[in-house]
C-alpha cells in the first residue's frame, strides 16, 4: 500500500547530497530517510539509487533485508499480536485472524485511513497473561478473540 499522497522529497534531496557516488553509505541514508518520512517511500528509493549511483533494485533488496525498514507508512495506532509459544497455545493465532479480518490487513501492513498497523511479534515477556495484544504502549491480557475488537474502540 503506498500512500497516494504528494511527498515533499526535497528532504530526501538534501540528506543524500553528501553521499553521492557512495554507494557504502547507503544503510545511514536509507536511516535518515526513514527518519525523516516515516518509512521509506518508493520515490525516496528511487531518488536515493539515481543519487548515489545503485541499482533500485540493491536499494530495495538493502531495505527488504533489515527489518528497520518500513516501505509502507506506520499507522497512528501499532498493534502487536504476540505470537510466542504461549500466547499461541491460548490462542493469539485467532486473535490475529479476527483483527485481519476486521482491519482488512495482514501483519506487516498499514490500513487504508492510516489508522492502525498490525505486527506480529515473538514474545512480549509476559507469558502468565496469555494471550496478548499491545496497541501502542498498553497491553491487553487474558484476551478473549470475542473482546479483541472491542479494545481497539478507544484508538479509532
Amino acid at each position: 500500500m503506498e500512500c497516494g499522497c504528494e511527498i515533499d522529497l526535497s528532504q530526501t534531496e538534501l540528506i543524500v547530497a553528501p553521499y553521492r557516488n557512495k554507494p557504502y553509505a547507503l544503510i545511514p541514508v536509507l536511516q535518515k530517510v526513514q527518519a525523516t518520512y516515516g518509512y521509506l517511500p518508493k520515490e525516496a528509493v528511487s531518488i536515493i539509487a539515481r543519487r548515489m549511483n545503485i541499482y533500485e533494485s540493491r536499494v530495495y533488496g538493502v531495505a527488504t533485508f533489515y527489518a528497520q525498514f518500513r516501505l509502507q507508512p506506520k499507522g497512528e495506532n501499532t498493534i502487536k499480536v504476540c505470537v510466542g509459544t504461549a500466547c499461541h497455545v491460548k490462542g493469539s493465532g485467532r486473535i490475529s485472524e479476527e483483527l485481519q479480518k476486521s482491519l482488512g490487513i495482514k501483519p506487516g501492513e498499514t490500513t487504508e485511513d492510516r489508522k492502525f498497523s498490525l505486527e506480529h511479534v515473538a514474545c512480549v515477556g509476559a507469558c502468565g497473561l496469555a494471550p496478548i495484544i499491545l496497541v501502542n504502549d498498553d497491553v491487553y491480557g487474558k484476551l478473549a478473540v470475542e473482546d479483541t475488537l472491542a479494545k481497539l474502540e478507544k484508538y479509532k
